[in-house]
């Protein structure tokens, strides 16, 4: 979870643009592998790193064939400016998860690129049946032009690129995913974002980052009323404080050694790696009832970790929602360690 400008901010999306849609095409091969998503066809718009990589790694790893887009690629870096990430690679880790990755540079800014994207899966496997919006890349907007920072403080072109980056890339990939989306027997759109609906209840410091992160929750609630009928499911999810590659290595430490930076920030202690949100979504995606359970709504690795016995990489269950929702806004003792 990016939290308040008080700590330090951690990275929950990816990338939202590129340069160019790759040439290069994949022909239609046996999809998927063994698991309760086999023969499902995912796409996860954001995949470059984070909790974008993750979700679809474990996607991968139930079954599902998995189309993975961001603008990172091996032969160009995006304005996040890390090349350490691709998603050539992150295809690669779901092929190697016993899915299959297929990557895809998209710009998800540029309504083209993403109708070139979805033409293709409709012409290789016919239908969608999950499409994650993981879309963001902002980061390094941030610390300088928003947090402590008033919205007329922030230079008007970064506040726009926020909310290009986490609003408009969203719409547009929606618009345009939906009608391949509908094709499938039980669509799931999932919208990841930094906070609950609840969370956000509270200001989120700056009016372009509040506007960002809050649009993702409503668009779930909206799109869940419209994909009710098509016996759809539309959910906003978001991680807690995120162990991302961004994180760590603005802490100077690697998932191994993690803990070193709660010496820096010592609400770092209830940190969850990537993979316990991508974890909880996978057995969301497998859930049959999940649309009962959870459609227009907006949860957290948390809650879902609660909901579907899902534990993060370290066996742990965290909450940080909860750990900053009751000890550090709410002033009710407790620590990290209580909510782990």
């Amino acid at each position: 979870m990016e939290q308040d400008s008080s700590t330090t901010h951690a990275s929950t999306t990816q990338d939202s643009s590129t340069q160019g849609i790759g040439t290069q095409e994949t022909r239609t091969r046996d999809i998927g592998g063994d698991g309760p998503l086999a023969g499902r066809i995912a796409l996860v718009a954001g995949a470059t790193r984070g909790a974008g990589r993750a979700l679809a790694v474990e996607l991968g790893r139930v079954g599902a064939t998995v189309y993975v887009t961001g603008r990172t690629t091996r032969g160009h870096a995006s304005e996040v400016g890390r090349t350490t990430e691709t998603i050539e690679e992150t295809a690669e880790l779901v092929t190697a998860a016993g899915g299959t990755g297929v990557a895809v540079p998209t710009d998800h800014l540029a309504p083209d690129q993403v109708r070139i994207l979805v033409e293709r899966i409709d012409r290789e496997q016919g239908r969608l049946d999950i499409l994650v919006n993981d879309l963001w890349g902002g980061e390094h907007l941030l610390v300088g032009s928003v947090f402590g920072k008033k919205s007329w403080e922030t230079p008007l072109a970064d506040g726009l690129r926020i909310l290009d980056l986490g609003v408009r890339s969203h719409v547009i990939t929606a618009a345009l995913a939906l009608p391949l989306l509908v094709r499938s027997d039980a669509p799931l759109h999932v919208e990841v974002t930094d906070g609950t609906a609840a969370f956000n209840r509270r200001y989120r410091e700056n009016l372009y980052y509040d506007l960002a992160k809050n649009a993702p929750i409503r668009i779930a609630f909206g799109l869940g009323q419209e994909l009710a009928e098509y016996g759809g499911t539309a959910v906003a999810v978001t991680p807690g404080f995120l162990r991302s590659e961004q994180m760590l290595a603005h802490f100077g430490v690697t998932e191994e050694n993690w803990r070193d930076a709660v010496a820096r920030d010592p609400h770092f202690a209830v940190a969850e790696s990537p993979y316990y949100l991508a974890r909880a979504v996978a057995a969301l995606a497998a859930d049959p009832d999940r649309a009962a359970r959870w459609n227009g709504g907006s949860t957290s690795s948390g809650e879902l970790a609660r909901a579907y016995g899902v534990r993060d990489v370290d066996g742990s269950r965290p909450d940080a929602m909860a750990y900053f929702e009751d000890v550090v806004f709410g002033g009710k003792a407790g620590s990290p360690d209580d909510y782990r």
